[in-house]
Formats: C-alpha cells, sequence, structure tokens
C-alpha cells in the first residue's frame, strides 16, 4: 500500500541550513529506507515563487505565477511509501523526524490509484 507524507513549510521563516553531519545522517536514512523498498520517492518543494497555479472556475483555466501570498501553509517536503500499514508509514516518519533533529511535523495520508 502507498502512502504520502508531506512536511509543511511557512515562507516567512527561513529554515536553518543542515550540518554537514545532519545531511551524512539523513542520506543513510534515506538510503536504508529506499534499499528496504519503503520509499518510493522522495525530494523537496521549491518556493512558491518558482510555481504556478492552475485553477479550473465556470469552465474557464487560469493561470496564476507564484508567489502564492495567501499561503498559509506549504508543501516543503514530500515522500512516497511502499509499506504494508499506516501504522508502518507512521513508523518511518517517526524516525525521519528523529534525523532531521528540528521541529516539523509530517502529515501521512494513503494514496488512491488505479489499481
Amino acid at each position: 500500500m502507498q502512502f504520502f507524507g508531506y512536511t509543511l513549510a511557512d515562507e516567512s521563516i527561513a529554515f536553518p541550513e543542515p550540518t554537514p553531519e545532519q545531511l551524512a545522517e539523513m542520506g543513510k536514512f534515506v538510503q536504508e529506507a529506499m534499499d528496504a523498498g519503503v520509499i518510493v520517492a522522495t525530494g523537496g518543494m521549491g518556493p512558491t515563487s518558482m510555481g504556478k497555479k492552475i485553477t479550473s472556475a465556470g469552465g474557464e483555466v487560469t493561470v496564476v505565477d507564484g508567489p502564492f501570498a495567501e499561503a498559509k501553509e506549504i508543501v516543503g517536503g514530500w515522500v512516497l511509501y511502499d509499506v504494508e500499514s499506516m501504522d508502518e508509514a507512521v513508523a518511518w516518519s517517526k524516525r525521519f523526524l528523529e534525523v532531521l533533529g528540528v521541529d516539523a511535523e509530517v502529515r501521512v495520508r494513503p494514496t488512491f490509484g488505479p489499481e
């Protein structure tokens, strides 16, 4: 079963640059999870200033360039897990937060697709 996990960010607050040691620990964690077949893909999100918002309303589609000033919470980073249960996705997310070493939040939701 696949689960999508994501962290939230606030672009008005600078996120501290990770130390080389933190980067190494995160790299080991991600490699372990990928080797175990738990992480399908993972990454960070660019700022809203690099994005576009595509909206459909009343049969008309509009495209607006970022930044999105009205956004209170934005996705900062994401992971796609392939695990047996929500409990397993939560366990991996808890380990991620421990490795991250800063106050943060991960939200995990099941994905639904053609299967």
